[in-house]
């Protein structure tokens, strides 16, 4: 189980450096071609790559327990740190980081380290990441419905993919932790009042009020404590019976159950339960642990860095750092300066990462911020999640798969087909396309298809909750309907109709994608047999 406290040890060896991890890794086709094609790095980085060890192992002599033998969890701020927020009381400030630091960590190593293997996987393209939940959780909607709701909401879009992909799919979660939002501004002016920028509720209210606005540290112990009680809930979700897959029929949320994509999940639901029936009759029990219970991961955008840091910790079993605010850590579009802190804490941490690719992002930066955050090209240590809209992604993502498969580098490469397709309503709010998601996320899979490299995975922001933010959608949402039930406090979200529809999209490209392959080897078999 993800969520076991167990924390198992690692044996440590000498590895060669030509090879991108100390992992075997196996399969054939398509997979043989990426790992291949990472194998064949040029001789420079072979260099390059002994010099670091080198500097590492020197360093390491006197700063044991570190990526790097220079980091520490505090040396980011030597660093310039943008998309900080400006606290008042700075003896407050360190009077609340030194509680948390005695805190009890949120997650465990042990459980960071199975997410990155599970990553590897789906690198290489033998598991399917699905990444989602709020854009940003907040204080006041709060409460166990919300959660089980975008829980369910993700429990049944993981059983459509999987159903249609024939492979594993990873389940991460945007929750326990993701608050903090960065801005364009440090003050905006609403209603004719100038105030701090709204930057999460782990940083200040989104009332409009001078006092509420001002940036105060005692909420970062209050999102701890919300934090820990999301994560208990999920824990006793994902363990204790409700993500048995027997209850695939019973999590259809009331008011999708009508629709046309609740209808196409039971019929896929009833035909779930027909194959656990028809196991049960040839004498094959359905009470194995991976038929009860799920792997849920939670992860959060790394911004608010004295919280990161407060919450870093070095892991008993293998020396190493790890993060323990969340599972999986992700570096925004705004702080990926490669001089910057975030990367600078970042670069230190054992948790793995994601990297937010926006269409201004270059090759050459792309690989150089792949080299730091994980010089050992260490397999499911690095996804990029890449967001663009459909048209600038046909264009720029095709340079930056290739760019990053010159480099001998492996990462996980994941869409994020929401940030790209931010529009304003006529209404002044903001909402997003459903044709524009659904177009960002075809030209995706058609662009890894060209490029014969793996599309590993959606990073989503959605809700198990009725709202009505983002328009389209079969169950259409019109501009006119945005006002009915618009709730987020941040950025639109899909509902659970429109995610449950965004999955069966998905999971049909997944089923091309695994029948081509199926072909591509039949050809192959049929040629050798035929060469006999």
């Amino acid at each position: 189980m993800a969520f076991a406290a167990s924390q198992m040890a690692v044996t440590s060896s000498a590895l060669p450096l030509d090879k991108p991890s100390g992992r075997r890794i196996e399969g054939n086709g398509l997979c043989n071609n990426l790992f291949n094609e990472a194998m064949l790095s040029k001789k420079k980085r072979v260099l390059k790559a002994q010099a670091l060890q080198a500097r590492d192992l020197e360093l390491s002599s006197s700063s044991p327990g570190t990526l790097h033998g220079d980091w520490t969890p505090g040396s980011w701020k030597s660093k310039k740190a943008l998309q900080m927020p400006l606290y008042p009381d700075p003896q407050q400030l360190d009077s609340v980081i030194e509680m948390l630091k005695t805190f009890p960590p949120l997650v465990f190593a042990g459980e960071a380290r199975k997410l990155e293997e599970r990553l590897g996987e789906a690198a290489m393209g033998k598991a399917f990441l699905l990444q989602g939940g709020d854009c940003a959780e907040s204080f006041k909607e709060f409460n166990a419905n919300n959660i089980r709701d975008t829980l369910r909401v993700l429990l049944q879009m993981g059983v459509v993919l999987m159903f249609g992909g024939q492979m594993p799919v990873i389940k991460v979660g945007r929750m326990a932790g993701q608050f903090a939002k960065p801005r364009s501004e440090n003050f905006e002016v609403v209603d004719g009042l100038k105030v701090p920028s709204y930057r999460g509720d782990n940083v200040n209210s989104d009332t409009v009020d001078l006092k509420a606005r001002q940036p105060d540290p005692q909420r970062m112990i209050r999102a701890y404590s919300q934090s820990a009680a999301t994560l208990n809930l999920i824990r006793a979700f994902a363990t204790g019976g409700y993500a048995a897959m027997q209850r695939v029929i019973e999590w259809n949320l009331d008011f999708t159950s009508n629709s046309d994509q609740g209808e196409k999940y039971m019929e896929l639901a009833h035909r779930v339960d027909e194959a656990l029936g028809f196991m049960s009759a040839c004498g094959l029990t359905v009470d194995h642990p991976i038929m009860n219970s799920t792997d849920f991961w939670t992860s959060h955008e790394c911004l608010l860095l004295p919280f990161e840091q407060a919450m870093t910790r070095e892991d008993s079993t293998s020396g190493l750092w790890y993060d323990c605010s969340a599972h999986m850590l992700w570096i925004g579009e705004r702080t990926r300066q490669l001089d910057g802190a975030h990367i600078e804490f970042l670069r230190g941490v054992a948790n793995p990462l994601g990297l937010k690719a926006s269409d201004k992002m270059d090759p050459a930066e792309l690989v150089n911020v792949c080299e730091i955050l994980n010089p050992e090209n260490k397999l499911g240590r690095l996804t990029v999640i890449v967001r663009m809209g459909a048209e600038k992604l046909r264009i720029k993502l095709p340079h930056l798969i290739r760019a990053v498969r010159q480099a001998g580098l492996i990462v996980t490469w994941v869409s994020d087909p929401m940030h790209g397709n931010t529009i304003k309503a006529p209404s002044g709010l903001k909402t997003r396309p459903f044709d524009a998601i659904r177009d960002e996320l075809k030209a995706f899979f058609d662009v890894h298809e060209e490029e014969d490299t793996h599309p590993g995975g959606i990073h989503l922001e959605m809700t198990g909750q009725n709202v009505t933010e983002c328009i389209g959608g079969s169950r259409v949402v019109t501009m006119e309907d945005l006002k009915s039930r618009y709730h987020t406090h941040c950025d639109p979200r899909l509902n659970a109709s429109q995610s449950l529809e965004l999955a069966f999209i998905i999971a049909e490209r997944l089923r091309r994608k695994r029948m081509l392959k199926s072909d591509l080897e039949i050809s192959s078999l049929v040629r050798g047999l035929t060469s006999v």
